[in-house]
């Protein structure tokens, strides 16, 4: 593996042994950060580089580089503990049910951010979040626009049934009772 430094020891910059593109890593905040500069050339990919290790330097001194487990990771630890915890105790349906609204509902909102992130209002926002009817394409051009060759009543048919179902908000007590 080819391996360059930059910006005094504080940046490598290294290719692995396949010829691809080249990749940097340095050490900040009792972590390894790592990009790929997606450049072949070494001189571009120092470029990129040293712009990236800047940016991460402006990040830390403004306070958004953010290190710790993820709202996910912590989900996943959670889902295994409440399953060992409650086993004899909790039917293996209500547990599913448990997982599958962490899954459904909280890690794709919450799912990338870590842990010290989630605060009172980020809460707040999710469940204005859940409450807001959601922007949805039109299914019913996207299923016309598959039905071009079809006629009259079949065509008439296939638009109804793509029609979705309306929106209805989630029942309070799932929403008010959020905890974390």
């Amino acid at each position: 593996m080819e391996i360059h430094r930059t910006l005094g020891d504080k940046v490598r910059i290294y290719r692995r042994a396949d010829g691809g593109a080249w990749h940097c890593s340095t050490y900040m905040k009792g972590k390894e950060w790592r990009k790929s500069t997606k450049e072949r050339s070494l001189a571009r990919a120092k470029d990129v580089a040293e712009d990236w290790y800047l940016e991460l330097c402006a990040k830390d001194r403004f306070g958004e580089l953010h290190t710790g487990k993820t709202f996910a990771e912590a989900a996943k630890k959670f889902e295994e503990e409440y399953e060992a915890i409650t086993r004899g105790r909790r039917s293996p349906k209500w547990v599913q049910g448990h997982k599958d609204r962490i899954r459904l509902h909280l890690v794709p909102f919450f799912g990338k951010k870590t842990v010290n992130q989630i605060t009172s209002g980020l809460v707040q926002e999710y469940r204005v979040h859940r409450m807001t009817e959601p922007k949805r394409d039109d299914p019913t051009d996207q299923q016309a626009d598959k039905d071009v060759g079809r006629k009259g009543k079949a065509k008439a048919k296939a638009k109804k049934q793509a029609e979705p179902k309306p929106w209805k908000p989630p029942a309070i007590p799932s929403i008010t009772k959020l905890s974390l």
